[in-house]
């Protein structure tokens, strides 16, 4: 009975990273649905009053929060989604939209530069300026939505300089003794005596 585990072992580690990658790829029940259309925020931004009602997925990191009297706005610049709906900030973004929640959402949790991402309808459009520039944004109605974590960045080894390990002079190095001979030294002679 040992045996055959030990034999499987091997075979159920495959199948549980086979399992684990597929979880992975597959987007946090909030934001699974998948909107009829594919629509980018370049082709609604040109008409946006065209595309009022219309079903998007969108994400990207998150610019500005403000908590109004009845919902909060998020403002999101976006970015293209990967397969489980998480944003790819690698990436160039297309333009901004706003994420409009029915309530109050802690500016403390939703933190500017966090990545998020929302499913929902266009359900209208504002126009405020970006320094001076006046932009023109789709307001999203959101009905899920979901905030990813960071990123968690792992330190790059460090490690000692190739030579270190081989070099010669490290491992087989002996101690080096110079050997003085005595030489007989003549005193300086600081000019001629008489």
């Amino acid at each position: 009975m040992a045996d055959e585990l030990k034999d499987m072992k091997p075979t159920l580690l495959v199948l549980l990273a086979v399992l684990l990658a597929a979880c992975a790829s597959k987007p946090p029940p909030a934001i699974a649905k998948i909107p009829p259309q594919d629509l980018s925020l370049t082709k609604v931004r040109i008409d946006i009053d065209r595309y009022l009602g219309s079903e998007v997925r969108w994400g990207g990191i998150i610019s500005k929060v403000e908590n109004k009297t009845d919902r909060t706005w998020i403002e999101i610049v976006r970015h293209e989604l990967g397969d489980d709906g998480r944003p790819l900030t690698g990436g160039k973004s297309d333009g901004r939209f706003i994420a409009s929640f029915g309530k109050f959402v802690d500016p403390l949790v939703y933190e500017t530069g966090r990545s998020l991402t929302v499913v929902g309808a266009i359900e209208a459009k504002t126009s405020r300026p970006i320094g001076e520039f006046e932009y023109l944004f789709p307001i999203v109605a959101v009905e899920g939505s979901f905030l990813w974590k960071p990123r968690q960045t792992v330190p790059a080894a460090v490690y000692p300089p190739a030579y270190f390990y081989y070099s010669p002079w490290h491992y087989h190095s002996r101690p080096h003794h110079r050997h003085h001979r005595h030489h007989r030294h003549k005193k300086p002679s600081f000019g001629s005596h008489s």
